[in-house]
């Protein structure tokens, strides 16, 4: 499956990374169910892929409001990052995404702007064994207004020293494509794990 790719030239490339760089979605959803579930708490998985690119202690503060719930946000944040931590040895790179990277990298800057907290980007990148080819991190509390607020963006263009329309975004969520459009920026879309199944094998 291709990726279309606007036409150019662009300055710098910025990358979400669960879903788009890491085909770690299924994993962080299993650690998700986990802690959660230790807490009584329901995240149906269309609701858990919906709100991709939410930081972690917004979606557990919405579903305590949601659900009439306490959670305590921070200790079950940490729960299912370490839960993450632990299925990292199964984690891949999406390949398209993948492919992106090897034949941009040193030509123009990347940057990786997440939900998630740095340490777990780092980990995820670490474990791909991609956490040279970026040049700058935009991480979850390093932000005010999360996507689809274009703020992380924004700010990642501002930390590369490029101007916001010279950047190309790669996305894998409704969110995160709106922060790009916001941040006046062009983008392409990451199908989703089951999209990109069906994709392959209908050209078999």
């Amino acid at each position: 499956m291709l990726l279309e790719i606007p036409p150019g030239p662009f300055h710098a490339y910025l990358f979400d990374c669960d879903g788009t760089i890491a085909d770690s979605m299924p994993l962080h959803y299993i650690a998700w169910k986990q802690a959660l579930g230790e807490w009584g708490c329901e995240f149906p998985e269309e609701t858990f892929y919906a709100w991709g690119g939410l930081p972690v202690t917004e979606i557990i503060s919405t579903l305590n409001r949601e659900q009439g719930l306490a959670m305590p946000v921070e200790t079950v944040g940490h729960r299912k990052e370490s839960l993450y931590y632990e299925l990292l040895p199964k984690l891949t790179a999406v390949p398209e995404v993948l492919e992106q990277i090897e034949s941009a990298h040193g030509r123009i800057p990347f940057a990786v702007v997440s939900g998630s907290t740095r340490e777990s980007v780092k980990a995820s990148l670490e474990a791909m064994g991609l956490a040279d080819k970026f040049d700058v991190m935009v991480c979850a509390g390093e932000y005010s207004r999360a996507k689809p607020d274009p703020e992380p963006y924004l700010l990642a263009a501002e930390r590369l020293g490029v101007a916001p329309e010279k950047c190309l975004v790669f996305e894998d969520t409704d969110m995160g494509i709106q922060a790009a459009t916001a941040a006046g920026m062009q983008s392409v879309r990451i199908p989703q794990p089951w999209e990109r199944q069906t994709a392959a094998e209908a050209t078999r």
